[in-house]
């Protein structure tokens, strides 16, 4: 059992709770992004012990035992299975419930460890805005000589820059806000380019090896995935409401248009620890249970840098 010290708020969480996705199940106790202490352990549990800084993200479990399970990517569970942390169901049919509270009990096969010398509360946003940049960063190798693009700063693409950063790569931030200059240069982007000045995008066609789409508004994809090189990848990250309109003669220059989710618990360890060793962690805005739906207006309308971590101590 985990006594929850801290839990990020999600915009997910939003869409879930007011059922704008179609598929809650309630009663709801949101939270996918939850870090405490360990409070009681079971009897064959061998990887923590009581006092124990731990963390749960967005899955509880799975089958096991198809082949993206046994590969470490329980997210892309081929029976449909994973356990979501909330707004799920596990093996016995009994809803999950999230980090909006005291307590969370798991199985310690999807429980994580956090590095000692990151503070708790910004390291809660890694569980989910963390590992869902730095699973497809890591997938499609970002590194030293590689051209990154992140479009967007928020919750996810502020993660998003510093894990390209921290990669050695090239980093690019595409913004519509000259606002958000001075702080994408902080987070380690090497260059900001606005989207909104005309004749933007013809400067930089075919030079970028990687964009992670990190925006959830409706956008244009196509004048993205004309910033790829040969052989580039556009990968989405973000969630706009309507299904995007992509045009033959955007790929024709074997380019690739993709999509990822959150990691597999082997890769968000990987994750935590690789933050550990380079002292990532999120930039965050601390709130109590009686700010939470304050907190969820000022997520709706993109008024947080970068991410509201609710201090679970104040009920």
């Amino acid at each position: 059992m985990i006594d929850i010290q801290f839990c990020g708020i999600c915009h997910s969480d939003i869409h879930q709770a007011r059922n704008e996705w179609g598929n809650a199940l309630y009663p709801m106790v949101p939270g996918h992004e939850i870090v405490g202490t360990i409070a009681k352990v079971g009897s064959k549990v061998t990887k923590f012990k009581v006092g124990d800084i731990a963390a749960i993200g967005c899955m509880v479990d799975s089958c096991r035992e198809c082949n993206s399970c046994k590969d470490g990517e329980e997210q892309y569970c081929e029976r449909g299975e994973t356990v979501f942390t909330y707004n799920s169901k596990d093996k016995q049919g009994n809803l999950t419930w999230g980090g909006y509270g005291n307590h969370v009990v798991a199985d310690e096969a999807f429980v994580l460890s956090v590095p000692k010398n990151l503070d708790p509360a910004a390291s809660a946003p890694l569980l989910c805005a963390g590992i869902t940049t730095y699973s497809p960063l890591k997938h499609w190798n970002v590194g030293p000589g590689k051209k990154v693009g992140i479009v967007g700063l928020g919750g996810l693409g502020h993660m998003g820059l510093k894990f390209s950063h921290a990669f050695g790569a090239h980093t690019v931030l595409f913004t519509t806000s000259a606002s958000k200059i001075d702080d994408a240069k902080k987070l380690g982007a090497d260059e900001v380019i606005l989207t909104k000045e005309e004749g933007w995008a013809a400067k930089h066609a075919g030079s970028f090896d990687f964009i992670l789409d990190c925006v959830s508004a409706d956008h244009d994809l196509n004048t993205y995935l004309s910033l790829l090189k040969r052989d580039g990848t556009l990968c989405l990250v973000g969630v706009p409401e309507k299904p995007a309109a992509i045009a033959a003669f955007s790929v024709l220059g074997r380019k690739h248009l993709s999509g990822s989710m959150i990691g597999g618990i082997k890769e968000t360890q990987e994750m935590l620890d690789f933050c550990g060793q380079h002292n990532i962690v999120s930039d965050i805005e601390m709130t109590t249970y009686d700010k939470v739906n304050e907190a969820w207006e000022r997520v709706i309308k993109s008024d947080v840098k970068y991410r509201f971590v609710l201090d679970t101590k104040s009920l």
